[in-house]
């Protein structure tokens, strides 16, 4: 891992400790980003890190840095681990403070880590798809904030590793919302959808990089809630996510979703989330 970012500073990952009454490691009081790597440069770098912003507005939490200055820092970070495929993990907690359950007064400095990791493309399962398992969605009501309260995500995804699916896809009644990890796509009759930017998924960034690319591409979409049973009889399926970019969905709950392969449109969209990839991050081969 070499360095790591601890509360601004460059240092090695085995001289930072945490401190037990940190409020991240106590509430999950706090927020996360993860992002992409490719050649040594950050993928949407801007959007994740505007995202860490709101996120930390919408629970009170003052971020320490300026934008440019924590892109900088990022920067510095990868080229310090000489990284070249892989992610950022980026996380901000309310910071230390005696525990109680209410916000501590005065303010408290927020607590920064950042690492990088090492993260080859699932190039394989994207060309042949995977599997998605249909399970009830038991969060919060406040999805939209890339918090550290993750329970009901985890719990989820491992759900549907004990049924040997690669995702959970998530559904309040019968509204599916979002994957444990992931945001959901569905196509039928040649048109896309995907649930809408509210408070009951993530808006991602990959999500948000796809429906700019349908935009200028004339592919239609709609920003519109889905049913269980849409999903079902769906001619295409595919999550996004920033570690697993556009991966195919070809089998739901064990039955077969189209032919069983990955979708025309869902192949098209990854060309071309691959050719967004390359004009962003300088000299990058992807196939």
């Amino acid at each position: 891992m070499g360095k790591v970012i601890f509360n601004g500073e460059l240092v090695e990952r085995e001289n930072v400790k945490v401190d037990i009454e940190d409020r991240g490691y106590q509430f999950g009081d706090g927020i996360y980003e993860v992002i992409r790597v490719y050649n040594g440069e950050l993928f949407t770098k801007k959007e994740h890190v505007q995202r860490l912003y709101e996120s930390g507005e919408k629970i009170g939490i003052k971020i320490p840095y300026e934008k440019d200055v924590l892109c900088k820092k990022l920067e510095e970070l990868v080229q310090e681990n000489h990284l070249e495929t892989g992610i950022i993990y980026l996380q901000i907690s309310r910071g230390v403070s005696p525990r109680q359950h209410g916000y501590p007064t005065p303010e408290i400095e927020p607590t920064f880590v950042a690492y990088t990791k090492p993260m080859d493309r699932p190039e394989d399962l994207m060309k042949s798809g995977a599997k998605g398992l249909l399970v009830e969605d038991i969060r919060w009501l406040r999805c939209d904030i890339k918090s550290l309260n993750l329970l009901g995500n985890i719990m989820a995804k491992q759900k549907a590793a004990e049924s040997g699916c690669f995702e959970a896809i998530q559904h309040r009644g019968e509204t599916v919302t979002e994957g444990s990890s992931s945001n959901v796509f569905i196509v039928k009759d040649g048109i896309l959808k995907t649930h809408p930017a509210v408070n009951l998924i993530l808006n991602g960034i990959t999500r948000q990089v796809i429906l700019r690319i349908c935009k200028h591409n004339q592919i239609p979409v709609k920003e519109e809630s889905f049913t269980v049973d849409d999903i079902k009889t769906a001619d295409e399926i595919f999550i996004s996510s920033t570690t697993s970019e556009i991966m195919p969905i070809i089998q739901l709950d064990g039955s077969v979703i189209g032919n069983g392969e990955p979708g025309e449109i869902t192949k098209k969209l990854q060309k071309l989330f691959v050719e967004e990839i390359q004009k962003e991050c300088k000299n990058v081969v992807l196939q």
